[in-house]
């Protein structure tokens, strides 16, 4: 499960950069780039509990 998140936040982020070169889905970039850090924060906190 701890991959899968990982996977998930890399393919946001570099959704997230292409969308910078391509300049398509301007509010949509950066809702791709929230969910990539809270993800990041939820893997961090999930990580530490356990």
């Amino acid at each position: 499960m701890l991959n899968l998140i990982w996977t998930g936040v890399g393919v946001l982020i570099i959704l997230w950069i292409l969308g910078f070169s391509i300049n398509v889905g301007g509010g949509l970039i950066h809702i791709l780039l929230v969910l990539a850090v809270i993800g990041i924060v939820y893997n961090l906190l999930i990580g530490r509990t356990v």
